[in-house]
């Protein structure tokens, strides 16, 4: 093989290995932020008081099974790309604006929590879904895309709530 060939095929494996790389971090982010969602909506769907908090509650309550079945499919895909799922150690809490508030009747505090938690997964999902393609990782991508539709449709419901809240 002549050695520009030898070159091109070492840089091509350098930057297969790189997207398989930052594929893997996505996963594993992915999976991490869905668990720390999960935790954050829990604690809210107790916290909250009120009439007026009731069908926010409930919806949260059904989002945790979702949101754990995606953490659930992120471990699964990790472990087919022969990786591990991360473990409590790994993890650093990020989601400062979804703690629970003070107030607890303060609803709108949690539906704006639940807005930026809702932003960051699109974000991450989108980001994951490129370096899947970039990969040549139809699994992941595929994924990728099923999730991140969720997480739209979450954060569309959770703007027309906030959309409500702001209106009276």
């Amino acid at each position: 093989m002549p050695p520009e060939t030898q070159q091109d095929t070492a840089e091509q494996s350098e930057d297969a290995d790189t997207d398989e790389r930052a594929v893997v971090r996505l996963l594993r982010s992915a999976y991490l932020e869905e668990l720390e969602t999960v935790m954050n909506y829990q604690t809210n769907a107790i916290v909250l008081d009120g009439v007026r908090a009731e069908e926010i509650k409930e919806n949260l309550r059904a989002d945790i099974q979702e949101e754990l079945g995606h953490a659930e499919a992120l471990g699964e895909r990790l472990k087919q790309l022969g990786e591990r799922p991360p473990g409590s150690a790994e993890f650093d809490a990020v989601q400062d604006s979804l703690q629970p508030p003070t107030d607890s009747t303060d609803v709108l505090a949690v539906i704006d929590g639940v807005l930026d938690a809702e932003g960051d997964a699109v974000s991450t999902y989108r980001e994951l879904v490129e370096a899947a393609e970039t990969a040549g990782d139809p699994v992941t991508e595929d994924l990728a895309v099923e999730i991140l539709a969720d997480e739209e449709a979450h954060r569309s419901e959770f703007r027309g709530f906030a959309k409500e809240y702001r209106s009276e």
